[in-house]
């Protein structure tokens, strides 16, 4: 992993609950796209008013990083790329606008010459060699990755995309052509009841011929559970079909403390559940799952 210092060059309303933020600068000279239409990074923000004092981390020999001594932690966030452009040294990420955490108030009164720092990317999404079609649900954090998928998607394979907004003023454009067919649903995104698992279900009903066909889900994670065990548990489907992921967890900071004040020997539990031999990552996810949710978590 490297992290890149990154650099505001430009800022610009996408509507009320989004911004585009554009980051060039020479830190990124030597940033590498996956070409993962869902690909993602780790942004390292300033941890005071100071916008352009970043503790940029240091890697580590395992792969991870590390603060360096004497320094504060930055706080840290994974988002979505939506573009890359290596011929001019630039990365656009779109950023959900709300009344709280640290990312998006850090976007809100970005402006250029800001600095972040930025990881080396990683991509979630992959088909199956035979896709023929496919299915992305999301909510409005996952709105960026959609967009860049459907413009890289070839036309030879039809896509169904179903986005979860606050409301008509989310809407954004959406790459239409034939092959693709796009639904906008109004709630939900920590406004109301995400209703993902729904529309999941009512798009990839019981009895569907998964013949060529790959399911991509994100949004608000708590709502995504119920998600991962229809797909594999209920419709049976092999891990290459779907890839199910978490974006944003509602009052994060209050389920981590929540969390850390489980008894200790749960906790040691929950970890040890990764230890399963020989299961599938995502049947380990569904039991972890489950028993946070026994926990009220």
């Amino acid at each position: 992993m490297t992290i890149h210092r990154a650099v505001v060059a430009r800022v610009q309303p996408l509507t009320g609950t989004m911004t585009r933020i554009t980051f060039d600068g020479a830190g990124l000279a030597t940033f590498t796209s996956t070409g993962i239409g869902d690909e993602y990074v780790r942004l390292f923000l300033p941890h005071g008013p100071d916008r352009g004092d970043v503790s940029l981390p240091e890697t580590t020999d395992n792969g991870g990083w590390q603060t360096p001594e004497g320094r504060p932690v930055a706080p840290m966030r994974s988002y979505t790329i939506r573009a890359v452009r290596p011929e001019a040294g630039e990365i656009d990420i779109d950023f959900v606008l709300h009344d709280h955490g640290v990312a998006s108030g850090w976007a809100a009164a970005a402006r250029p010459g800001d600095v972040i720092g930025l990881s080396s990317p990683t991509g979630l999404y992959s088909p199956p060699a035979d896709l023929s079609w496919q299915v992305l649900i999301t909510d409005l954090t996952g709105l960026p990755a959609v967009t860049r998928l459907l413009e890289e998607t070839s036309d030879q394979v039809t896509t169904r995309a179903v986005i979860e907004v606050p409301g008509p003023s989310s809407v954004q454009s959406l790459p239409d052509r034939p092959g693709i067919r796009t639904t906008w649903v109004h709630g939900g995104n920590g406004h109301g009841p995400s209703r993902l698992a729904e529309l999941v279900s009512a798009a990839i009903p019981p009895g569907t011929d998964l013949t060529g066909g790959y399911v991509w889900v994100a949004g608000q994670t708590n709502s995504l559970r119920s998600v991962r065990r229809y797909l594999r548990k209920d419709l049976k489907l092999p891990v290459e079909r779907f890839k199910v992921v978490g974006y944003w967890v509602p009052d994060a900071e209050t389920w981590t403390e929540r969390y850390e004040a489980l008894p200790a020997a749960v906790r040691s539990e929950l970890d040890s559940l990764w230890d399963e031999p020989d299961d599938e990552a995502e049947d380990l996810t569904i039991r972890y799952e489950s028993r946070l949710s026994e926990f009220g978590l």
